[in-house]
């Protein structure tokens, strides 16, 4: 594999930069293949809110 890696990059060789990518790559896949139902973002964004939320108001109140 001959990619060229840009002048800026978050890794040192182009070695971490391939292991990186097929990890990255192998995570996404393994997302999209997962059989339980998708959550949908607004949700998760409500329902981290609510959480955040409830964790202010405990360190707040002690």
């Amino acid at each position: 594999m001959n990619v060229r890696l840009s002048s800026i990059s978050e890794f040192e060789t182009e070695e971490q930069a391939t292991r990186y990518d097929r990890w990255f790559r192998a995570k996404v896949q393994a997302s999209l293949d997962d059989p339980r139902p998708s959550i949908p973002h607004d949700q998760v964004m409500a329902e981290m809110r609510a959480l955040l939320e409830s964790k202010r108001n405990k360190r707040d109140a002690g």
